[in-house]
């Protein structure tokens, strides 16, 4: 053997690089409209996405919200507690999936909004993108896509990681979450590479971003303009949001304080924004080299 035979083939279906293992070409979503929801760590994307689904269902939508994450946190103020992963039913039968029955990984929450928790792998031990494919092809078979109009996929962390793009592969749109803050609009920009990556295969692009428990959007307004990208909504940093996870529930269950009234009225103006992104083509912003994003923000 020749020491080129040696060298692995680097070129996958994403481009110069990619090793990732793919999924089942053969489960798809259909019909329904499906986002998914990006973001730093710890910049609010469950409460992002929660209200988003609440917001659908609202506007008379059948929305199921998955949550790609092994805390298994996205879905609790739509039901109020914490559900069993997808990952952890399949070891409870020993992966047989043909065992498990759809009330056994899917709850209902506000406003008939459908639940599920994909969980992950213990830190280390695997690729979530198997996870999230185990995941839609339950819901397949169980045939629980085909009275849904919207899927929201929550995803963890930053997602560089093929595993963690594996939702770009079903999604119409990505959203992404930021602050007016550097470290928020660098991991913006990196997001913004995965996901034109994937473009080239998959149907999916980016829908724009969500300023997210920010008083001002200055910082995003200002990337945005020089990338090309959209900025989709401001959600500011009020105590209603607070105040609504801690109480496990979504703003639309809480009492009509003024600031609740607002961030509803902005959930909706978002949701009725998403649902008509998908019918004009997406955004195609040109992520910066790291190296001009310090010289944009954050310094004089």
């Amino acid at each position: 053997m020749s020491p080129r035979d040696e060298i692995p083939n680097l070129r996958g279906m994403d481009g110069e690089g990619s090793v990732q293992v793919h999924q089942d070409a053969g489960v798809k979503i259909e019909g329904a409209k499906v986002f998914s929801v990006y973001g730093k760590g710890g910049i609010g994307k469950s409460t992002t996405s929660s209200n988003l689904s609440a917001a659908f269902s609202m506007m008379g939508k059948r929305v199921l919200q998955i949550g790609c994450d092994p805390k298994h946190d996205s879905t609790f103020t739509l039901t109020g507690r914490l559900q069993s992963t997808v990952i952890d039913i399949l070891k409870d039968v020993d992966f047989h999936a043909e065992e498990l029955r759809p009330e056994d990984y899917v709850a209902t929450g506000f406003n008939g909004v459908k639940c599920v928790e994909a969980g992950g792998p213990p830190a280390g031990t695997g690729c979530g993108g198997y996870v999230v494919g185990q995941t839609v092809k339950l819901l397949k078979q169980h045939h629980l896509l085909e009275d849904t109009d919207v899927v929201i996929f929550d995803v963890l962390g930053d997602v560089v990681c093929g595993g963690f793009a594996a939702p770009l592969q079903h999604a119409d749109r990505a959203v992404i979450v930021t602050a007016n803050d550097f470290d928020s609009i660098y991991a913006m920009n990196r997001i913004i590479a995965a996901v034109q990556a994937k473009s080239g295969n998959y149907k999916v692009q980016l829908a724009g971003c969500v300023a997210n428990r920010s008083r001002e959007t200055n910082e995003v307004d200002r990337y945005c303009a020089r990338v090309g990208f959209n900025r989709l909504a401001h959600m500011p940093d009020i105590d209603a949001i607070r105040r609504s996870r801690l109480k496990k529930k979504t703003l639309f269950e809480m009492d009509d304080a003024e600031d609740v009234v607002q961030a509803r009225a902005e959930y909706m103006r978002l949701a009725d924004t998403l649902w008509r992104s998908v019918q004009v083509p997406g955004s195609t912003p040109a992520p910066l080299p790291d190296r001009e994003i310090f010289e944009l923000l954050g310094f004089d």
